[in-house]
Protein backbone atom coordinates (compact mmCIF):
# COMPACT_ATOMS: atom_id res chain seq x y z
CA UNK A 1 0.00 0.00 0.00
CA UNK A 2 1.31 3.99 -1.07
CA UNK A 3 0.21 6.42 1.45
CA UNK A 4 0.59 9.83 0.36
CA UNK A 5 1.60 11.66 3.61
CA UNK A 6 2.03 15.30 2.14
CA UNK A 7 -0.25 17.94 3.69
CA UNK A 8 -2.08 19.43 1.12
CA UNK A 9 -2.91 22.50 3.07
CA UNK A 10 -6.62 22.13 1.96
CA UNK A 11 -9.36 20.77 4.23
CA UNK A 12 -11.79 17.95 2.46
CA UNK A 13 -14.75 20.75 2.48
CA UNK A 14 -12.59 23.11 0.02
CA UNK A 15 -10.99 20.26 -2.30
CA UNK A 16 -15.01 19.21 -2.92
CA UNK A 17 -15.94 22.69 -3.67
CA UNK A 18 -13.35 22.68 -5.99
CA UNK A 19 -14.15 19.78 -7.72
CA UNK A 20 -18.26 21.22 -7.39
CA UNK A 21 -16.83 23.95 -9.59
CA UNK A 22 -15.32 22.17 -12.26
CA UNK A 23 -18.71 19.95 -12.37
CA UNK A 24 -20.46 23.27 -12.93
CA UNK A 25 -18.48 24.54 -15.81
CA UNK A 26 -18.87 21.28 -17.65
CA UNK A 27 -22.18 22.34 -19.14
CA UNK A 28 -20.80 25.32 -20.50
CA UNK A 29 -17.58 23.24 -21.96
CA UNK A 30 -19.43 21.85 -24.02
CA UNK A 31 -21.89 23.94 -25.51
CA UNK A 32 -19.12 26.51 -25.97
CA UNK A 33 -16.85 23.52 -27.28
CA UNK A 34 -15.27 24.41 -30.98
CA UNK A 35 -16.93 28.04 -30.77
CA UNK A 36 -14.76 31.47 -31.23
CA UNK A 37 -14.79 33.55 -27.98
CA UNK A 38 -13.18 37.27 -28.75
CA UNK A 39 -11.58 38.92 -25.58
CA UNK A 40 -10.65 42.76 -25.54
CA UNK A 41 -8.31 42.93 -23.54
CA UNK A 42 -6.95 46.61 -22.15
CA UNK A 43 -7.92 48.84 -18.95
CA UNK A 44 -5.72 48.44 -15.15
CA UNK A 45 -5.60 44.91 -15.64
CA UNK A 46 -2.93 45.37 -18.26
CA UNK A 47 -0.19 47.27 -16.00
CA UNK A 48 -0.39 44.75 -13.23
CA UNK A 49 1.99 41.65 -14.08
CA UNK A 50 0.09 39.34 -11.65
CA UNK A 51 -3.33 39.95 -12.94
CA UNK A 52 -1.77 40.03 -16.61
CA UNK A 53 -0.69 35.98 -15.95
CA UNK A 54 -3.91 35.43 -14.62
CA UNK A 55 -6.06 36.63 -17.59
CA UNK A 56 -3.39 35.00 -20.31
CA UNK A 57 -4.18 31.53 -18.08
CA UNK A 58 -7.39 32.06 -18.60
CA UNK A 59 -6.84 32.55 -22.03
CA UNK A 60 -4.83 29.43 -22.55
CA UNK A 61 -7.12 27.50 -20.76
CA UNK A 62 -10.07 28.44 -22.41
CA UNK A 63 -7.84 26.80 -25.78
CA UNK A 64 -6.91 23.84 -24.23
CA UNK A 65 -10.41 22.91 -23.61
CA UNK A 66 -11.70 23.31 -27.02
CA UNK A 67 -12.87 27.28 -27.51
CA UNK A 68 -10.67 29.11 -29.99
CA UNK A 69 -9.70 32.34 -28.09
CA UNK A 70 -8.61 35.83 -30.09
CA UNK A 71 -7.81 38.20 -27.92
CA UNK A 72 -7.53 41.86 -29.40
CA UNK A 73 -5.65 44.28 -27.07
CA UNK A 74 -5.64 48.11 -26.15
CA UNK A 75 -2.26 50.16 -24.79
CA UNK A 76 -3.82 53.32 -24.52
CA UNK A 77 -1.88 54.11 -20.76
CA UNK A 78 0.96 52.66 -22.44
CA UNK A 79 1.02 55.10 -25.27
CA UNK A 80 -0.11 57.92 -23.21
CA UNK A 81 3.37 57.48 -21.60
CA UNK A 82 5.69 57.26 -24.49
CA UNK A 83 3.97 60.16 -25.82
CA UNK A 84 4.87 61.66 -22.88
CA UNK A 85 8.39 60.75 -22.83
CA UNK A 86 9.05 62.12 -26.44
CA UNK A 87 8.02 65.67 -25.00
CA UNK A 88 4.33 65.96 -26.54
CA UNK A 89 1.18 66.23 -24.36
CA UNK A 90 -1.59 63.27 -25.09
CA UNK A 91 -4.99 64.90 -26.48
CA UNK A 92 -8.23 63.81 -26.78
CA UNK A 93 -11.70 64.25 -27.79
CA UNK A 94 -14.42 62.22 -26.94
CA UNK A 95 -12.45 60.12 -25.30
CA UNK A 96 -10.40 59.30 -28.48
CA UNK A 97 -6.38 60.09 -28.94
CA UNK A 98 -5.84 63.06 -31.25
CA UNK A 99 -3.71 61.37 -33.39
CA UNK A 100 -1.04 62.95 -35.79
CA UNK A 101 1.78 61.32 -37.75
CA UNK A 102 4.56 61.43 -34.90
CA UNK A 103 1.88 59.97 -32.63
CA UNK A 104 0.61 57.02 -34.96
CA UNK A 105 4.15 56.16 -34.93
CA UNK A 106 4.52 56.06 -31.44
CA UNK A 107 1.14 53.85 -30.91
CA UNK A 108 2.22 51.79 -33.40
CA UNK A 109 5.71 51.10 -31.61
CA UNK A 110 4.10 50.82 -28.39
CA UNK A 111 1.36 48.24 -29.50
CA UNK A 112 3.93 46.12 -31.12
CA UNK A 113 5.74 45.55 -28.00
CA UNK A 114 2.58 44.95 -25.90
CA UNK A 115 1.42 42.43 -28.67
CA UNK A 116 4.74 40.63 -28.61
CA UNK A 117 4.52 40.81 -24.91
CA UNK A 118 1.30 38.77 -25.04
CA UNK A 119 2.63 36.66 -27.48
CA UNK A 120 5.60 35.33 -25.17
CA UNK A 121 3.79 35.33 -22.19
CA UNK A 122 0.89 32.46 -24.02
CA UNK A 123 3.52 30.36 -24.84
CA UNK A 124 5.08 30.32 -21.94
CA UNK A 125 2.15 28.50 -21.01
CA UNK A 126 2.38 25.79 -23.35
CA UNK A 127 -0.09 27.15 -26.20
CA UNK A 128 0.79 28.61 -29.39
CA UNK A 129 0.27 32.18 -30.15
CA UNK A 130 0.75 34.82 -32.91
CA UNK A 131 0.58 38.77 -32.87
CA UNK A 132 -0.59 40.79 -35.85
CA UNK A 133 -2.05 44.19 -36.20
CA UNK A 134 -4.69 44.59 -38.60
CA UNK A 135 -2.37 45.61 -41.24
CA UNK A 136 -1.10 42.17 -41.78
CA UNK A 137 -2.98 40.90 -44.49
CA UNK A 138 -4.86 43.88 -44.69
CA UNK A 139 -7.14 42.56 -41.52
CA UNK A 140 -8.48 45.65 -40.66
CA UNK A 141 -9.86 48.00 -43.39
CA UNK A 142 -10.85 51.88 -42.00
CA UNK A 143 -11.90 55.15 -43.12
CA UNK A 144 -11.20 58.24 -41.58
CA UNK A 145 -13.28 58.78 -38.30
CA UNK A 146 -14.46 62.32 -37.60
CA UNK A 147 -15.22 63.06 -33.87
CA UNK A 148 -18.44 65.71 -34.27
CA UNK A 149 -16.95 66.86 -37.67
CA UNK A 150 -13.73 67.27 -35.99
CA UNK A 151 -10.88 65.71 -38.09
CA UNK A 152 -8.63 63.68 -35.25
CA UNK A 153 -5.97 62.67 -37.34
CA UNK A 154 -5.23 59.29 -38.31
CA UNK A 155 -7.90 57.81 -35.88
CA UNK A 156 -10.06 54.95 -37.74
CA UNK A 157 -13.24 53.88 -38.35
CA UNK A 158 -13.77 49.53 -38.99
CA UNK A 159 -15.39 49.83 -42.46
CA UNK A 160 -14.50 45.82 -43.07
CA UNK A 161 -12.61 42.76 -41.36
CA UNK A 162 -11.18 39.92 -43.49
CA UNK A 163 -10.75 37.29 -41.45
CA UNK A 164 -8.27 35.02 -43.73
CA UNK A 165 -6.09 35.50 -42.13
CA UNK A 166 -7.17 35.01 -38.24
CA UNK A 167 -8.98 31.87 -39.29
CA UNK A 168 -5.71 30.49 -40.73
CA UNK A 169 -3.68 31.24 -37.12
CA UNK A 170 -7.09 29.54 -35.50
CA UNK A 171 -7.27 26.37 -38.37
CA UNK A 172 -3.54 26.31 -37.12
CA UNK A 173 -3.78 25.91 -33.41
CA UNK A 174 -3.00 29.41 -32.80
CA UNK A 175 -4.31 32.19 -30.43
CA UNK A 176 -4.47 35.30 -32.72
CA UNK A 177 -3.22 38.36 -30.76
CA UNK A 178 -4.14 41.21 -33.09
CA UNK A 179 -3.06 45.19 -32.32
CA UNK A 180 -6.21 47.51 -32.84
CA UNK A 181 -4.32 49.32 -36.03
CA UNK A 182 -5.76 49.24 -39.57
CA UNK A 183 -4.87 50.64 -43.05
CA UNK A 184 -7.26 53.30 -45.46
CA UNK A 185 -7.76 52.49 -48.91
CA UNK A 186 -4.51 54.07 -49.29
CA UNK A 187 -2.48 52.04 -47.31
CA UNK A 188 -1.87 54.73 -44.64
CA UNK A 189 -1.69 53.22 -40.82
CA UNK A 190 -4.55 54.17 -38.76
CA UNK A 191 -4.82 53.91 -34.56
CA UNK A 192 -8.30 51.97 -33.62
CA UNK A 193 -10.60 52.58 -30.69
CA UNK A 194 -9.66 48.72 -29.26
CA UNK A 195 -13.40 48.11 -28.59
CA UNK A 196 -14.21 49.04 -31.85
CA UNK A 197 -11.82 47.02 -33.04
CA UNK A 198 -12.63 44.16 -30.90
CA UNK A 199 -16.41 44.56 -32.02
CA UNK A 200 -15.65 44.02 -35.42
CA UNK A 201 -13.81 41.27 -35.56
CA UNK A 202 -16.39 38.85 -33.12
CA UNK A 203 -18.96 40.05 -35.31
CA UNK A 204 -16.90 39.18 -38.85
CA UNK A 205 -16.27 35.69 -36.93
CA UNK A 206 -19.53 35.39 -35.94
CA UNK A 207 -17.93 34.80 -32.61
CA UNK A 208 -20.16 33.07 -30.00
CA UNK A 209 -19.01 35.70 -27.01
CA UNK A 210 -17.31 38.79 -26.82
CA UNK A 211 -15.77 39.71 -23.52
CA UNK A 212 -14.37 43.35 -22.64
CA UNK A 213 -11.85 43.72 -19.96
CA UNK A 214 -12.41 47.13 -17.89
CA UNK A 215 -11.97 48.55 -14.83
CA UNK A 216 -15.25 48.38 -13.33
CA UNK A 217 -17.57 45.46 -12.34
CA UNK A 218 -19.89 45.76 -14.80
CA UNK A 219 -23.41 48.12 -15.43
CA UNK A 220 -25.63 49.29 -13.24
CA UNK A 221 -28.11 51.26 -13.45
CA UNK A 222 -26.62 53.79 -10.60
CA UNK A 223 -22.64 53.72 -11.13
CA UNK A 224 -22.27 54.94 -7.72
CA UNK A 225 -24.31 52.24 -6.10
CA UNK A 226 -22.88 48.71 -6.64
CA UNK A 227 -26.14 47.25 -5.31
CA UNK A 228 -28.00 48.36 -8.16
CA UNK A 229 -25.57 45.86 -10.28
CA UNK A 230 -27.31 43.82 -13.28
CA UNK A 231 -26.12 41.24 -14.66
CA UNK A 232 -28.29 40.24 -17.61
CA UNK A 233 -29.31 42.60 -19.98
CA UNK A 234 -31.65 42.37 -22.89
CA UNK A 235 -31.06 44.23 -25.83
CA UNK A 236 -34.21 46.15 -25.32
CA UNK A 237 -33.18 46.76 -21.77
CA UNK A 238 -29.95 48.00 -22.46
CA UNK A 239 -31.29 50.47 -25.02
CA UNK A 240 -33.78 51.70 -22.47
CA UNK A 241 -31.02 52.68 -20.28
CA UNK A 242 -29.02 54.31 -22.95
CA UNK A 243 -32.27 56.58 -23.96
CA UNK A 244 -33.28 57.11 -20.09
CA UNK A 245 -30.20 58.43 -19.40
CA UNK A 246 -28.72 55.54 -16.79
CA UNK A 247 -25.82 55.36 -18.70
CA UNK A 248 -23.16 57.86 -19.56
CA UNK A 249 -19.28 58.35 -19.92
CA UNK A 250 -16.79 55.74 -20.91
CA UNK A 251 -19.57 53.58 -20.41
CA UNK A 252 -21.81 54.35 -23.21
CA UNK A 253 -19.63 54.03 -25.96
CA UNK A 254 -18.93 50.74 -24.87
CA UNK A 255 -22.66 49.57 -24.11
CA UNK A 256 -23.43 50.76 -27.51
CA UNK A 257 -20.65 48.29 -28.90
CA UNK A 258 -22.14 45.93 -27.32
CA UNK A 259 -25.57 46.26 -28.58
CA UNK A 260 -24.03 46.47 -32.01
CA UNK A 261 -22.38 43.14 -31.49
CA UNK A 262 -25.18 41.20 -30.51
CA UNK A 263 -27.30 42.46 -33.27
CA UNK A 264 -25.46 41.10 -36.01
CA UNK A 265 -24.79 38.03 -34.64
CA UNK A 266 -22.40 37.58 -31.47
CA UNK A 267 -24.05 35.26 -29.49
CA UNK A 268 -23.55 36.98 -25.75
CA UNK A 269 -20.97 39.66 -24.98
CA UNK A 270 -19.58 40.18 -21.19
CA UNK A 271 -18.24 43.71 -20.08
CA UNK A 272 -16.02 42.46 -16.70
CA UNK A 273 -13.93 43.82 -14.17
CA UNK A 274 -10.16 42.68 -15.39
CA UNK A 275 -8.95 43.72 -12.01
CA UNK A 276 -10.36 40.49 -10.51
CA UNK A 277 -8.34 37.54 -11.13
CA UNK A 278 -9.26 34.92 -13.09
CA UNK A 279 -12.40 36.65 -14.19
CA UNK A 280 -13.00 35.04 -17.74
CA UNK A 281 -13.24 31.48 -15.81
CA UNK A 282 -15.81 33.07 -13.31
CA UNK A 283 -18.19 34.65 -16.01
CA UNK A 284 -18.04 31.93 -18.55
CA UNK A 285 -18.52 28.69 -16.31
CA UNK A 286 -20.18 29.53 -13.16
CA UNK A 287 -23.76 29.67 -13.35
CA UNK A 288 -24.28 33.35 -11.74
CA UNK A 289 -20.87 34.90 -13.35
CA UNK A 290 -19.56 38.40 -11.75
CA UNK A 291 -20.12 40.55 -15.00
CA UNK A 292 -22.80 42.05 -16.85
CA UNK A 293 -24.01 39.97 -19.61
CA UNK A 294 -26.11 41.48 -22.77
CA UNK A 295 -28.00 39.43 -24.77
CA UNK A 296 -30.36 38.84 -27.53
CA UNK A 297 -33.76 39.57 -26.79
CA UNK A 298 -35.43 35.78 -27.56
CA UNK A 299 -32.35 33.54 -28.00
CA UNK A 300 -31.33 34.22 -24.38
CA UNK A 301 -30.74 30.80 -22.98
CA UNK A 302 -27.31 28.31 -23.67
CA UNK A 303 -29.25 24.48 -24.02
CA UNK A 304 -28.44 23.47 -20.53
CA UNK A 305 -29.94 26.05 -19.31
CA UNK A 306 -32.92 25.65 -20.96
CA UNK A 307 -33.18 22.13 -20.36
CA UNK A 308 -32.30 22.85 -16.65
CA UNK A 309 -29.09 20.47 -16.84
Amino acid sequence: MVMNTEHTGESMDEMISKAETLVEALPYIRDFNNKIVVVKYGGSAMLDRELEESMMKDVALLKLIGMHPVIVHGGGKEISKWVALSGKESEFVEGLRVTDEETMEIAEMVLSKVNKHLVAMIEHLGVKAAGISGKDGATIKVDKKLVSGKDIGYVGQVKDVDTELINTLLDNDFIPVIAPIGLDDEYNTYNINADDAACAVAVALGAEKLAFMTDIEGVCMDPEDKSTFISILTLDEANKMIDDGYIGGGMLPKLRNCIDAVKNGVGRVHILNGRKQHCLLLEFFTKKGIGTAIIDNQASLYAHEANGN
